[in-house]
């Protein structure tokens, strides 16, 4: 077992984002972290923070959501310590992605996010993906922030139908 705890729990995101070619939500990492009682949800916020300013990870926010991925210096790192990760951890991981990547995948595929342009009204924004790549992005500019908010909720719902008619009409 390694020295200092905080390490092994770098590692243990490390390896997580490593396993996946899609980024993780902080909440989806936390979930399986917090479940597994590792470690408690202030020294995990300390985590994320550490590996991010150590460019081994780096972080996009939507909607008060934040995703992660790893860098090219977070796999150099992961190489060469991932051995100090114990075999019961990595399998731990690993049942956690088996049983739950499809579910994993579709919460981060899918965002929508909105804000407030220079001239008063707001612009939705949503964004349909597969893996790391944007399958559609639509910027839809509305009167108020309750019509943007719907739209972004709605988007969860029917994307799917929304990215097929496109491609059946425009194709």
């Amino acid at each position: 077992m390694l020295q200092n705890p905080l390490m092994l729990y770098k590692l243990i995101v490390l390896y997580m984002l490593n396993k996946v070619n899609f980024s993780l939500s902080s909440s989806q990492i936390g979930d399986f972290i917090l479940k597994n009682e590792y470690t408690n949800f202030l020294t995990l916020q300390q985590v994320f923070a550490d590996l991010k300013e150590n460019s081994l990870i780096q972080a996009q926010t939507i909607r008060n959501r934040t995703y992660y991925s790893i860098t090219d210096e977070g796999v150099n790192t992961l190489t060469y310590f991932q051995s100090r990760i114990s075999n019961a951890i990595k399998e731990d991981i690993n049942q956690y992605f088996e049983q739950n990547e499809m579910e994993l995948r579709n919460e981060v595929s899918v965002l929508a996010d909105y804000h407030r342009s220079s001239n008063g009204e707001y612009v939705a924004q949503l964004w349909a993906k597969d893996h790391e790549t944007e399958l559609v992005t639509i910027e839809l500019t509305v009167p108020t922030e309750e019509i943007a908010s719907s739209i972004c909720l709605k988007w969860k719902n029917k994307n799917e139908e929304i990215y097929q008619y496109l491609t059946e009409q425009l194709f």
